[in-house]
């Protein structure tokens, strides 16, 4: 891997904007980008997790993808999720990500099934091979039921140059730092995102490179200070941001999926955007609603009434 292929730092996992009708809301996209890149984020994921990629058509996720291309215009490096249960549409939406002008895509495993290694392997192959562009793997066996090991992900780095990081979304140190040890090791410029907000310091700290968690859509200036502060070695401005991001995952505890969550506090913080979700979630409740408020005043992000 070329040092052109690099990644590291703050990459948000932007929530996606819809209208009330469920269509692509392009002016709320807008605002929610500028947004992250005046907060001064080093890349913007799409069509991950909480960009609700799951409840999307692959023509829906093309379309997005090519609307986020245009909007971001090369401020910032652009990654797009293409993972899928079915190689063959992962493989046409990472050609389409690569042909839309894509910076990278980030590929999270199959889910439903159980599979075996060498299934895992074969998947990944066939993306790898199908691109040219950086991949990113994205491990979040809470959701597909399937843990991404660091000796696999070895074993596909090793097989697959363009393979270049993952998004380790797993609440473990030390899978975190396995991941450092054994995939990093072997190849230094892989790079190792952590997926929750609160083991960003960790991860820094073991030798990783950021972090990809949901925080950053509504409180950017968190993440991004911290990552700062340690990249100049201020460990007092590390620890004040990391007391805050250590209360931020009580949020997700809210409702699941979390996405309506995300972008209510989005809200509360100042964003001008629609909080439609694309069914099965269901908007929050006034009831809810006031979690949100409370767990953001509570963990500093927003002022006391």
């Amino acid at each position: 891997m070329s040092s052109a292929t690099k990644f590291a730092g703050i990459i948000p996992p932007v929530s996606s904007i819809f209208s009330t009708d469920g269509s692509l809301d392009e002016a709320g996209m807008q605002r929610v980008i500028d947004n992250l890149i005046a907060a001064g984020v080093n890349g913007l994921f799409f069509l991950g997790t909480g960009g609700e990629f799951s409840q999307m058509s692959a023509a829906e996720r093309m379309q997005l993808a090519e609307v986020a291309v245009r909007i971001v215009n090369k401020r910032v490096p652009v990654l797009i999720g293409v993972g899928s249960t079915n190689t063959r549409e992962a493989v046409a939406l990472s050609q389409h990500a690569q042909l839309a002008g894509a910076d990278a895509i980030v590929a999270i495993n199959p889910y439903y099934w159980q599979i075996t290694e060498e299934n895992v392997f074969g998947y990944y192959g066939a993306i790898a091979q199908a691109v040219t562009l950086p991949i990113i793997l994205y491990n979040f066996p809470n959701l597909t039921g399937q843990d991404l090991y660091p000796d696999l992900v070895k074993r596909l780095v090793d097989a697959y140059a363009n393979i270049v990081g993952i998004k380790d979304t797993i609440d473990s140190v030390a899978h975190l730092r396995d991941m450092i040890t054994i995939v990093k090791a072997a190849h230094p410029n892989f790079s190792v995102f952590c997926g929750f907000d609160d083991h960003l310091l960790n991860t820094l700290l073991l030798g990783g490179d950021g972090a990809i968690s949901a925080s950053s859509n509504f409180a950017p200036q968190l993440s991004v200070a911290l990552y700062q502060a340690v990249c100049v070695g201020d460990a007092v401005q590390a620890m004040e941001k990391h007391k805050i991001i250590l209360q931020l995952p009580r949020l997700y505890q809210i409702d699941s999926p979390f996405v309506n969550v995300v972008k209510e506090a989005m809200c509360l913080c100042g964003l001008d955007i629609s909080t439609t979700c694309l069914p099965p979630t269901q908007p929050l409740n006034a009831a809810r609603k006031a979690q949100v408020k409370q767990t953001l005043i509570d963990a500093g992000v927003l002022p006391g009434e």
